[in-house]
């Protein structure tokens, strides 16, 4: 099955899927926010960090690399988290830490506002990269410089992709977070083969998987609530499945 979503705990569900070459994750932003059957409520940033930290060091053993896209207040424990929970049990993983920057951020009177968001990656030594796939304009191609190389640049490791707000068509005003779509194609293409296969374990409104079927590569988006779950799946015409007893079953 090429494309399908599963509704479930992705904790549950990530260990009866097979290994993939590339796990993109958006997880919830732990700052209250009213997400759809998931409890956004934590004791403590360190316990936020703590649960993120857990789940990554359980991603990064069913995928070659791992994207994770989180809110920039915790990106000081959660990286600090990782280094017990992943580093100290896998040297060998490699840690690089991307940001995603826009100019159009939260406006704030008390302090200096956010415009960034971290996304970081682990990888396995050996797992490939595709940078040839991710190429932009360079400076000098777009202000007609002779010098300029052809076939473009591949980006550095700021990655500039507006927020997604109300105003965007990409919006899917059912769902309180959203990605754009042009940093997540980024990432799985960087990644990816054309062959590969990916897996969001945070499916939320579809977008890992609606860049992927327009990239053709298989994808399994897992997600906790039913109706997050239906609205992907009829939006992307994909067969919708369920974890129970230990199974995944076709929901019918």
């Amino acid at each position: 099955m090429k494309y399908r979503v599963i509704e479930g705990n992705c904790a549950q569900v990530l260990p009866l899927l097979r290994k993939c070459d590339t796990l993109f994750a958006d997880p919830p932003d732990g700052i209250r926010l009213n997400y759809d059957k998931f409890n956004d409520r934590w004791a403590s940033d360190f316990a936020y960090a703590d649960w993120l930290a857990t789940l990554t060091a359980d991603w990064i053993q069913h995928a070659k690399t791992v994207w994770v896209s989180y809110n920039a207040k915790h990106d000081v424990l959660y990286k600090a988290a990782l280094v017990g929970k992943v580093l100290e049990r896998w040297p060998k993983v490699e840690i690089k830490p991307f940001v995603q920057v826009f100019t159009f951020g939260q406006y704030r009177r008390e302090d200096c506002a956010n415009n960034h968001r971290p996304l970081l990656r682990l990888r396995w030594p050996d797992s490939p990269l595709f940078p040839a796939a991710i190429k932009v304009p360079s400076w000098r191609e777009l202000n007609g410089d002779k010098r300029a190389k052809k076939g473009g640049r591949v980006p550095g490791d700021v990655w500039d992709f507006p927020r997604v707000t109300g105003n965007s068509k990409q919006r899917r005003a059912w769902h309180p977070t959203q990605l754009n779509e042009l940093l997540v194609e980024r990432a799985v293409k960087l990644t990816t083969p054309p062959d590969g296969f990916v897996i969001d374990p945070f499916g939320g409104t579809g977008t890992t998987l609606r860049v992927c079927k327009a990239l053709k590569i298989a994808c399994t988006c897992v997600e906790i609530s039913e109706n997050y779950c239906r609205r992907m799946a009829d939006e992307n015409d994909v067969k919708l499945y369920q974890f129970q007893d230990g199974r995944i079953k076709h929901a019918g």
